[in-house]
This record gives structure tokens, sequence and C-alpha cells, in this order.
């Protein structure tokens, strides 16, 4: 893709006793290689919500932490070169949580979705679903 997004999905663990750190993630990548720039929003098995970014090709991972847990829908935004969170906790409409983060992004770029348990030998899974994308800012929903 290129110019702007818009994706949401809503995120269920069907093991509520499951790995904390398990999450489901919503990503924007600049390619697909391992060290890219990227932003990423994730809803981890404890609750625990962030957006995560590599500002430049190689550097470590930033990230900044939401001061809400549990969300039943995760959305992340792309508006020019800035990323922002949106969550609704219960079934209310979106609403944005925290400053966005700036990160600037040559088109085209990579949009997806993705699970990852953290523990290699433990099988484990999230539904991701009613996912919703759209090549525009502003239309979380």
């Amino acid at each position: 893709m290129s110019g702007d997004v818009s994706l949401a999905a809503d995120v269920n663990f069907p093991d509520k006793e499951g790995y904390f750190d398990r999450k489901a993630v919503l990503i924007i990548r600049q390619n697909l290689e391992d060290d890219a720039k990227e932003a990423m929003t994730a809803l981890h098995g404890g609750g625990l919500i962030h957006l995560a970014y590599r500002p430049e090709k190689g550097q470590n991972l930033k990230e900044m932490k939401v001061d809400k847990k549990g969300a039943m829908r995760i959305g992340i935004e792309k508006k020019g070169d800035y990323f922002t969170v949106y969550l609704s906790m219960s079934g209310e409409p979106m609403q944005q949580y925290g400053t966005p983060v700036e990160l600037h992004m040559d088109g085209p770029f990579y949009v997806g979705i993705g699970f990852c348990s953290h523990q290699p030998v433990t099988v484990d899974k999230t539904i991701l679903s009613n996912v919703v994308m759209v090549n525009s800012a502003g239309k979380i929903e």
C-alpha cells in the first residue's frame, strides 16, 4: 500500500489462562526484512496494549504503552508520518489513545495482522475478526 491507512480488528484469546506475553498485532512495515522500519499496535494475552515502532532500519524497537488494559478491538492509523493507536474497550466507538508517534515511510509499504506466542514450543492461538482495512486515514471503525 501507500498513503494513509486505517486498520482495526476484534481480538479474542480463546484460552484465557494462556501466557501473559503472547500477542495479536496490527502492523505496518516498510518491507519484509527483519529489521525494517515498522509500527505496530499489540494486545497481549494479559491485557497490555502498546504501540511499538522502529524509526530506522536496524534500530531497536521503541514503544509507547497505553494506559488501558484488555481492549475488545484494536486499531492503528497511519496519517502522513504519524501512527496512532485506537481502542474499543467493550464495543463503544473506537477512541484514540496516547500521542501519535512520528515515523516516515516511503510507499509502498506492507500492512497486516499477526500473532506471536513468545514460546517456541507452545501451540497457542488468538482470533482476529471483523478486520477492516481502508486506504485512508480517519476510517478506523
